[in-house]
């Protein structure tokens, strides 16, 4: 049974390798959801391309694409009506028919679309051409959801290589940021992921839940930072999940010891 007391929740990442089947994936995510669910998780977080997903991105990425009332959406928000429960996952989203969005969804206990995430920064590096296939979200306010007092924003994967996306996060009012990613696996790649979501937790003392694709081609390790830089907990390199509370009492502590973000001197301004 999940938590219910105010101001707490029980947060999941869940760590999949999604493919090509769109029909095993939404099965996949229907068994890790009862899952879950079974061990108290309020959220459920999936990792991004969880609707489709093959190791070379190519023209059948857009032909997979779909709206956000196609049948991937559809099936995850009869999930979580089904479930009683929050879900986060990343699709392939239909634009224009000559790129598609990286898009994570999320949809609440009622099976309603409650927040959509666009990956700001494309994964143009490390030898990779995202923005051949996809398009970058545009510059919007963030959509937080909220569950028992804890507002809750997204962001998606290369993102967390810009501080400046979660402190804009932050700044709307997040507690907890949610970073539904393909990490691709590659030297000291593991070693960046585990790093940087530390980092975004620490620096703006939130909570941070992180969700990789597993092994051959994500990095795996999915986590659950707290404030304070603490990982109360992570999957190595199979396929599972890893849960751990979120309390805004534990937020508030921390602040009282560092107070960061009451000390700043400077503000995010987006360059274009």
């Amino acid at each position: 049974m999940s938590s219910e007391s105010p101001g707490s929740l029980t947060v999941a990442v869940v760590q999949f390798a999604p493919t090509t089947n769109g029909g095993a994936n939404i099965e996949q995510i229907a068994e890790f959801v009862a899952r879950a669910v079974d061990r108290g998780a309020d959220l459920v977080v999936f990792p991004e391309y969880s609707s489709y997903f093959s190791a070379e991105m190519g023209p059948d990425w857009l032909a997979a694409a779909e709206p956000l009332d196609g049948l991937f959406v559809s099936e995850l928000a009869a999930i979580a009506a089904a479930q009683q429960v929050h879900i986060a996952a990343g699709v392939v989203e239909a634009t224009d028919g000559t790129r598609f969005s990286n898009t994570v969804v999320v949809v609440d206990a009622a099976g309603s679309l409650v927040a959509t995430s666009r990956k700001l920064h494309l994964y143009d590096a490390f030898g990779h051409r995202e923005s051949d296939y996809a398009v970058a979200g545009p510059i919007v306010d963030p959509e937080l959801f909220e569950i028992r007092g804890i507002q809750i924003g997204v962001q998606t994967c290369y993102d967390l290589r810009f501080p400046e996306v979660t402190r804009r996060l932050v700044d709307a009012g997040a507690d907890l940021v949610l970073v539904p990613s393909e990490w691709v696996r590659g030297p000291l790649k593991e070693h960046h992921w585990r790093t940087l979501v530390t980092a975004r937790a620490l620096e703006n003392t939130i909570y941070i839940a992180a969700a990789d694709h597993a092994p051959p081609i994500g990095v795996g390790n999915s986590m659950i930072v707290d404030p304070m830089g603490v990982a109360l907990a992570s999957i190595g390199d199979d396929p599972g999940i890893a849960l751990a509370e979120v309390s805004l009492e534990r937020i508030e502590s921390v602040r009282e010891v560092n107070p960061a973000l009451s000390l700043r001197r400077f503000r995010v301004v987006p360059v274009g």
